[in-house]
């Protein structure tokens, strides 16, 4: 496609890129949203091509990166990772379990201008931490929360909420509080990959979203020009679907470990995407022509009721990997909308009795298992 025929298409440039640095991770969460199928770390990029990846991703008009996986820290290069990212002019934010973070390693991270930190809690009591993470790493997280506040830089916590710390929501803001976080993003389980797998333990029901989402208002009115607390919708109970990542192939992409480039972080699973690899294809091809990006940006796949719906400039159909896990159909419309004709399917779900939640003592998950060490 010639440069005047990309302009005329005048696909919007992205501004946030997920790079997912390695597979590899000391926690074995089940609420993981990493593909079943992991990428092995001789599969992963090298740090020249991620700083030919930021390079690229810059031009394209990327501003800001999560360094994400898995676990970033096992990149014994991530320094120079960091390094790449600052110099294309890229805003850098570290995602990690703390597993791995030390004294002298976030001292260069920082000096190479790594800007922020992101920290996953899975509970406030270390017992349960360690049996939701399939891990111990309590101890390690509380030292990363306090090395990245001694280092002056921005801390935030990221909590997925499911069926077995839902009613710890309120130890769980006080812990932010005591580590000093400027931020907690609350965000209710999406079942994607691991947590897909395992759904049937980790879906609350609706009387603990709604307990859960009081207190988080309470917290807000307290906390109020103190703490940001970021509240991430249930959509499977409060029937609205989320708008995916502002719209497919509008604002955002992920590269995976390998180099494969997908519009959102569970795109892997969507059959005949056919996605793209930064070793074999420039990024703003990738972003502006690939299939990839193209088979659901704008209203044109949308079938009704989505087609003919008001919300679909607010919530872009909903969820295309989230129609394929629960109907097999990408193109339907999103299950968790109220709206859509498969409704029904997140409903019974969500409905279907359970008893009391989930023990955290005694947790049937199917934890997280590492990549393959032959891959």
């Amino acid at each position: 496609m010639t440069h005047e025929a990309i302009e005329a298409t005048e696909v919007p440039p992205p501004w946030a890129l997920l790079a997912e640095l390695s597979h590899g991770c000391p926690l074995r969460c089940a609420y993981c949203s990493n593909p079943i199928d992991l990428v092995g770390r001789s599969d992963e990029l090298t740090a020249a091509q991620w700083a030919d990846v930021f390079r690229q991703a810059a031009g394209l008009g990327v501003v800001q990166s999560h360094l994400s996986g898995g676990e970033p820290l096992l990149r014994r290069d991530l320094t120079e990772i960091v390094a790449a990212a600052d110099g294309a002019g890229i805003y850098t934010q570290l995602v990690t379990s703390g597993v791995g973070l030390h004294e002298r390693r976030l001292a260069a991270l920082t000096a190479a201008g790594l800007r922020s930190v992101q920290l996953s809690v899975q509970h406030a009591d270390p017992t349960a931490a360690e049996l939701i993470a399939g891990a111990r790493a309590f101890e390690a997280k509380e030292r990363a929360a306090r090395l990245v506040r001694e280092a002056d830089l921005p801390l935030g916590l990221n909590v997925v909420l499911h069926r077995a710390n839902l009613a710890a929501l309120d130890e769980l803001v006080e812990l932010g509080l005591a580590w000093g976080a400027e931020r907690i993003e609350l965000a209710n389980t999406q079942f994607y990959g691991w947590a897909l797998r395992n759904r049937d333990v980790l879906l609350p029901d609706r009387a603990q979203i709604a307990e859960a989402f009081e207190s988080v208002e309470r917290w807000r009115s307290r906390l109020a020009g103190r703490m940001d607390l970021v509240w991430v919708a249930p959509d499977y109970i409060d029937g609205t679907a989320k708008p995916c990542m502002g719209g497919w192939g509008a604002v955002s992409l992920t590269v995976a470990p390998d180099g494969t480039v997908y519009p959102c972080p569970a795109a892997a699973a969507l059959p005949g995407l056919d996605p793209p690899n930064v070793r074999d294809h420039a990024l703003e091809w990738i972003w502006r022509d690939s299939k990839a990006f193209t088979l659901y940006r704008g209203e044109e796949w949308m079938r009704d009721p989505c087609r003919s719906c008001e919300l679909r400039t607010k919530d872009f159909g909903g969820c295309r990997c989230q129609a394929y896990a629960l109907t097999g159909d990408a193109t339907r419309t999103d299950p968790a909308c109220r709206l859509s004709p498969d409704h029904a399917l997140v409903r019974d779900l969500v409905d279907r009795p359970r008893g009391a939640a989930v023990p955290v003592a005694a947790p049937a998950y199917a934890y997280r298992t590492p990549p393959s060490p032959s891959k």
